[in-house]
């Protein structure tokens, strides 16, 4: 099963801030947030999110979606839900806009509401996820966000039924609109999984005390990028000429260094972090890579 950023990872990544509930459930939990878009991240990590998220994007960057990807340069309108993984990198740092996510229990934790919102092409697997927008259209849609942003920091006591209507009425708007097709593929499936393989393996690193290492072998990569170990294998080696299992060991190497040589942290507590159960074993990896036991290699380089 395909790792997700659930809820809680989001407010970790975007802002630091880890006062939310654990989102290992996120989608049985309720929850809706907005957001101006001027503050983000200037690039997101690729994979599938456990929440839905629908963003006026004003700014220009590559929206990586699926095994395709679209150059963005005008306003539009982007649908993303926990179907299909996805990234945003930015090529202008001027971004401007909104977005907003929610999960799929608070669509439907109104028992009256229409939850037809999630069932729309637009979060389906294979469906249409951008819409470019004429002028008259962008106005429209800021100012939808504006009314939830104002919802939500209001405090009436119906301000969500309000913001689910605005939601509702976003939607409405949007399937009006007819979805672009410019989606690009890349030039061969290889360079798209060899891109890929590699932000989520930079994605992992520095490693710290709250930042462990998670993807330890191809399996783990090839799991989360939901394709068979085989396959990834293949495009690594034929794009890198390396196979997965030595750039995972380069990377690892590279980092048990860093933390040899910068950091006051026990070989035990090296071992831990790059997800090696015992010390010997990482003290055996060591040696076999570098020629050096990780001590010697300590007390070669201070």
């Amino acid at each position: 099963m395909i790792t997700s950023e659930n809820i809680s990872d989001f407010y970790k990544r975007v802002f630091r801030d880890s006062n939310y509930p654990d989102g290992s459930s996120s989608m049985q939990m309720s929850h809706f947030n907005v957001f101006s878009r001027e503050h983000c991240p200037l690039k997101s990590p690729y994979n599938r999110k456990d929440y839905f998220k629908i963003s006026l994007m004003i700014g220009e960057g590559q929206l990586h979606y699926a095994d395709q990807w679209i150059s963005i340069d005008r306003p539009a309108l982007v649908f993303s839900s926990p179907l299909v993984p996805y990234s945003w990198e930015t090529t202008n740092p001027n971004q401007k806009g909104w977005f907003c996510l929610f999960t799929q229990k608070f669509i439907q934790e109104d028992k009256q509401y229409n939850h037809s919102i999630l069932e729309n092409h637009f979060f389906h697997t294979g469906g249409s996820p951008v819409y470019f927008l004429t002028p008259d259209q962008l106005a429209l849609f800021d100012t939808i966000f504006q009314r939830m942003n104002t919802e939500l920091r209001s405090d009436f006591r119906y301000k969500y039924e309000i913001i689910r209507n605005q939601l509702q009425l976003l939607v409405l708007e949007a399937l009006k609109m007819k979805p672009i097709h410019e989606f690009s593929p890349y030039q061969n499936s290889s360079q798209r999984i060899s891109y890929l393989f590699f932000e989520l393996l930079e994605r992992q690193f520095p490693i710290d005390t709250e930042n462990l290492l998670r993807l330890k072998n191809a399996t783990d990569y090839a799991q989360l990028l939901n394709i068979h170990v085989n396959s990834l294998n293949r495009a690594l080696k034929q794009s890198t000429g390396k196979t997965t299992h030595e750039l995972i060991s380069m990377r690892i190497i590279q980092e048990a260094k860093a933390l040899l040589q910068h950091s006051h942290w026990n070989i035990n507590e090296i071992a831990y972090a790059l997800g090696f159960e015992e010390a010997a074993n990482f003290s055996n990896y060591f040696k076999k890579n570098t020629g050096f036991p990780p001590l010697a290699f300590r007390n070669k380089v201070v």
